[in-house]
């Protein structure tokens, strides 16, 4: 979009961005349309503007191109989805001076190949506090002209998510932020997930105008199809769409498909002529997306995922409340009980607890807390988790969540019944447990009054090392304002015997309270003293990344972090062991590598790299300084 709004001689000479869709690529490929990206560009349907592939060619010879991959997910049938992965790794050897991304969401998605393709793994993170604050502060701007009107709805929404863990958890994705400020135009927002779901489907139920495009359409009877015939509609969309192939790893139904089901909802309601009528309403999506989007290739989907795990939830509960199609036995064992180690219906299950009566949601986690394997990783009880955070009224459940509670306590710590090596799989499922279960209790009984003494004290004086630096981390989230929990941090990172914990302490302050007139002097003397090499790496990290853009100290006329980086270039005491294979552990790597970022242009940055190439100790570090130097040629 940037791009696009650049003037068009400045446009000229930026790289052109490229997005592939590639559902709609494989689908086009197995047509016959296309037989690689270029043509796809070129001449395939579903494209938004076609490119001539020749001077594309020249393009992306020259790098002038950047290409994003996206939902690799998407791609549903794994044999496809290899196929698609072969086709972008020829595509980059083809083009190695384009710079691509590829995106895909965690669930299903297997890495290695792409890793040896040598692309970079990052994960996308929710928003940050700050980031959320920053967004409501600029469409409030945007959107309000009268002042008063837009400091009352600004402070509302933002009371709102600061005082309600649930919108709270919500906020952190750009969508449902979105959906909340649309929503809090004009009213207080619903403190339930489900109900705020159920209202923001109901604002874009509302934008789709059936009534009208059936007024335009003199071949059919003008029919009030309302809010509740659309929502019902949707609900038997999403339900076919769970039960399909795909199931709820996919999101998309042929015309064919979401024809048939509209259909038959109108003949439900005595609408004459339901083929005409579900034509009229589904040409709709072929020119503007609703709640529902045309993806091309006479496929559909809902416009977001969200929205697909809600209506299945929705249709879910309709039949189990209200056409009572389905027992509550039923839903436990059919619904719960054959779905819940599929992450894809985890959102779907937190919403069916969520949208019922708290005492039957409670039967529902206590089924959930009885399924225990070890060979499941104890995966039920942090489905139980997430599900007791959905309940209404938790109250109303007290004995079952106090339960609940008692076994993630317990889980904390738990050991296996024999001998296992300590380095191998079993202790890392061991570790994963007990730091899992940390991270559950911090999140779900984060009200509890216990709760903040308990990680105070697995912080301090938890014989596991794993727990104790989790229980640092979640005590900077989701306590950072209590007065104890800076210098509880400041303690860990000074006196803790292992450095995993000091690192992680490390890591915390540099992130939460980098503007507390301590926090700079504290990470300099890490990134000096600490004893061990991994902490003074973390710590000259933390520091390059938090105040390289920060000047004026201990003088005015030289960034003070770049005479300290060079110290730390030249004079950290890293030695390589003969079984440290790993490039990024020397501190020194990390400090040139900041210089290198951040101070590329500095007058002495090259003599500085000329320095490591020839003298560095290590030999892993004079090759990426000769490397880094041959890029500067």
């Amino acid at each position: 979009l940037h791009w696009a709004r650049t003037d068009l001689t400045t446009a000229l000479s930026l790289p052109i961005p490229l997005l592939i869709e590639l559902r709609t690529y494989i689908r086009n490929r197995d047509s016959g349309q296309c037989n690689n990206f270029l043509e796809f560009c070129h001449q395939s349907s579903g494209s938004i503007c076609h490119l001539n592939q020749h001077q594309l060619h020249h393009q992306l010879k020259a790098g002038k191109v950047l290409v994003m991959f996206d939902g690799l997910d998407e791609v549903f049938e794994p044999g496809k989805r290899e196929d698609v992965i072969t086709d972008i790794h020829r595509f980059t050897n083809t083009y190695p001076k384009v710079r691509v991304i590829v995106t895909s969401r965690v669930i299903g998605y297997k890495p290695q190949r792409l890793r040896n393709a040598q692309f970079r793994h990052v994960m996308l993170q929710d928003l940050e506090s700050e980031q959320i604050q920053t967004f409501i502060e600029h469409w409030h701007e945007l959107t309000f002209t009268n002042q008063a009107d837009k400091d009352r709805k600004r402070e509302r929404l933002q009371k709102a998510i600061d005082t309600s863990s649930p919108i709270r958890q919500l906020a952190v994705n750009p969508l449902l932020l979105t959906m909340m400020a649309i929503l809090n135009r004009n009213q207080e927002l619903p403190r339930d997930r489900s109900e705020l779901y159920n209202q923001a489907s109901r604002l874009l139920l509302h934008q789709w105008d059936v009534e009208r495009a059936l007024l335009e359409d003199n071949r059919v009877d003008p029919k009030t199809i309302d809010y509740q015939d659309k929502q019902q509609m949707l609900g038997k969309v999403a339900y076919f769409m769970q039960g399909n192939q795909a199931g709820l790893a996919g999101n998309l139904i042929s015309g064919e498909d979401l024809e048939r089901i509209i259909k038959e909802e109108l003949k439900l309601r005595d609408v004459n002529d339901p083929r005409a009528v579900a034509k009229v309403m589904i040409n709709q999506l072929r020119t503007r997306n609703f709640i529902l989007c045309f993806m091309g290739a006479d496929y559909y989907a809902f416009v977001h995922r969200t929205f697909l795990e809600y209506f299945c939830a929705w249709e879910f509960v309709r039949k189990f409340e209200k056409k009572q199609e389905i027992s509550l036995e039923q839903l436990k064992t059919e619904v719960f009980g054959k779905h819940w180690p599929d992450e894809s219906w985890h959102e779907v299950l937190r919403l069916i607890v969520g949208m019922i009566d708290s005492n039957k949601a409670g039967e529902i986690i206590e089924y959930l807390m009885a399924q225990d394997s070890i060979m499941d990783e104890f995966k039920n009880l942090f489905m139980a988790a997430d599900c007791l955070s959905e309940v209404r009224n938790r109250y109303e459940i007290k004995s079952t969540d106090a339960r609940l509670l008692n076994r993630f306590k317990d889980l904390i710590f738990y050991d296996l019944n024999y001998d296992y090596d300590p380095y191998g799989y079993q202790a890392n499922l061991v570790r994963d447990l007990h730091t899992q279960a940390v991270v559950a209790v911090a999140t779900h009984w984060q009200d509890h009054p216990d709760t903040l003494r308990l990680l105070q004290k697995w912080a301090r004086s938890d014989t596991d090392l794993f727990v104790r630096g989790t229980a640092i981390e979640q005590l900077a989230l989701g306590y950072k304002d209590h007065p104890d929990t800076l210098a509880l941090l400041q303690e860990s990172a000074r006196s803790d015997t292992y450095c995993y914990v000091r690192l992680r302490a490390i890591e915390q302050l540099a992130l939460g309270y980098k503007d507390h007139p301590d926090t700079l002097a504290i990470l300099q003397e890490w990134a000096r003293c600490d004893q061990h090499w991994l902490v003074r790496a973390k710590a000259i990290e933390q520091l390059a990344q938090g105040w390289h853009d920060r000047v004026a100290w201990p003088t005015a006329n030289q960034p003070w972090l770049f005479e300290f980086l060079c110290d730390r270039t030249l004079n950290d005491p890293f030695e390589r062991d003969q079984d440290q294979d790993y490039d990024n552990v020397n501190p020194r790597k990390i400090a040139l590598n900041a210089i290198l970022n951040y101070y590329p242009n500095h007058s002495q940055t090259r003599s500085l790299l000329l320095d490591r190439a020839e003298h560095d100790s290590d030999p892993k570090l004079r090759k990426f300084a000769q490397g880094q130097l041959a890029k500067l040629r």
